[in-house]
């Protein structure tokens, strides 16, 4: 059995919860995309699946499901993509090794979401359409916040609304269960400040570096930490 979820004692701060309750999914990102699955299946001994490509992006990915309606999405250069000039998401291209980069939180409304956190002081950017075609052909829409946003370092989500898609978590292959996810940055006050502005709670400790931290319960039983 998986240990009880500790009790919240506020938005962002120590004591939040071990797994956010609107945690939608981890985004690792990878400069070259079958390194990336290799690299987390070396981890987690667990293949990811082809999810799709964002065509209009330059990405593509590949998905495993963390349990319930959360997944890791491995998200890399599609090698079938023309050459572009546009950077990539989040960097990607220029990463040394596979890495989380940001998180994504499941929402809804996003436009009054946006309004609320825009009133906070909390720019989270237009809400943009999206959608991606599934091997099997099936196509998957969603609205997404700005991920250009990219709030301290990737540590801040962005918000994402599946609407009538169904989510892809359960259509992906099991890689295990999330057991606790959490930042680290160098002035974690200044991140719980932006996460509690969004009505978010995720525990952010001090480090020397911006990171993020998903422990999993692999389906071999061992406990592994992706950072």
């Amino acid at each position: 059995m998986l240990p009880p979820t500790p009790p919240a004692s506020g938005p962002g701060a120590p004591g939040a919860p071990a797994v956010p309750a609107n945690l939608d999914h981890l985004l690792l990102g990878t400069a070259d995309l079958e390194e990336g699955v290799g690299w987390v299946a070396d981890r987690l001994g667990a293949e990811a699946a082809f999810g799709g490509r964002h065509a209009n992006l330059g990405t593509a990915n590949y998905l495993l499901s963390l349990g319930g309606d959360i997944y890791l999405e491995i998200l890399g250069p599609d090698p079938d993509a023309p050459p572009r000039e546009a950077p990539l998401p989040f960097g990607i291209e220029g990463l040394d090794e596979p890495r989380l980069v940001t998180w994504a939180a499941r929402g809804t409304d996003l436009e009054a979401l946006v309004a609320r956190a825009s009133g906070r002081g909390v720019p989270l950017g237009p809400v943009r359409p999206g959608s991606r075609l599934r091997p099997d052909g099936t196509e998957l829409r969603w609205e997404i916040t700005a991920f250009t946003a990219f709030l301290h370092d990737g540590l801040v989500p962005f918000f994402i609304d599946w609407g009538a898609t169904p989510h892809p978590a359960r259509a992906t292959p099991a890689g295990g269960r999330l057991i606790s996810f959490r930042a680290e940055h160098p002035d974690p006050s200044a991140v719980r400040s932006t996460l509690e502005a969004l009505d978010l709670a995720l525990e952010v400790d001090e480090g020397l570096q911006p990171a993020l931290v998903a422990r999993i319960r692999t389906l071999g039983g061992d406990e592994v930490a992706l950072r």
